[in-house]
């Protein structure tokens, strides 16, 4: 059903619009390497939220509902990854100031950037859970399950790149507004503490 399509769409979008810890890694991407970075990562995002659907609609987040344990190792291997992510891209910002020489602080590769991301989507147990609640409420019971699963799959995923793709180019704009060395510096620091703190929001999540 078409309309149902669309909610599902529109609902979608609301959920990539809301600042979280994806948005929050893909901003930190952007402040601190640049656009194509920033798009790497978005991409990574893609694809770690396509198998976060896959794994909840298979039934894992039916089982990391059930058990506190297996919820707390996911979230917490996800917000370890994170945090010293941002904790690495500050100290090359740092080694940079000491340095007085912005070339220092290399730029995140776009390929550290994607898979990151890839990680992230994938062990944000949040996401997993909120799903097996969510998605279902689209499917129609006397349907075939996998098509509609898929079609569910392939529209958050492409709603949600898209907006996480236009927080990741304005935020890359904004960063390109100060080219000297000094302000490219605390873009990169604040750039690092935009994944620490995307970080520490995943560490919170709790059922």
């Amino acid at each position: 059903d078409w309309t149902v399509w669309l909610a599902f769409a529109g609902a979608s979008a609301l959920m990539g619009l809301m600042p979280g810890p994806g948005v929050a890694s893909i901003v930190g991407f952007a402040l601190s390497s640049g656009r194509r970075t920033a798009l790497a990562s978005v991409a990574g995002m893609a694809v770690g939220n396509a198998a976060a659907m896959t794994l909840s609609l298979a039934g894992v987040g039916a089982l990391l509902a059930a058990s506190a344990l297996a919820f707390t190792v996911l979230k917490w291997l996800g917000a370890g990854y994170l945090m010293v992510l941002g904790v690495v891209t500050i100290a090359k910002g740092s080694r940079a100031a000491r340095n007085d020489d912005a070339e220092t602080s290399a730029p995140i590769s776009p390929r550290t950037a994607f898979w990151s991301n890839v990680t992230i989507g994938i062990f944000h147990p949040k996401t997993i859970v909120f799903f097996v609640a969510f998605a279902p409420q689209f499917i129609s019971p006397v349907g075939a399950y996998l098509p509609q699963a898929a079609i569910l799959i392939g529209t958050f995923t492409g709603v949600v790149a898209i907006t996480d793709a236009a927080y990741a180019v304005l935020a890359a704009r904004a960063a390109g507004l100060l080219r000297r060395p000094r302000a490219r510096r605390w873009f990169n620091r604040a750039g690092g503490g935009a994944l620490i703190l995307s970080g520490v929001a995943t560490a919170a999540t709790s059922k």
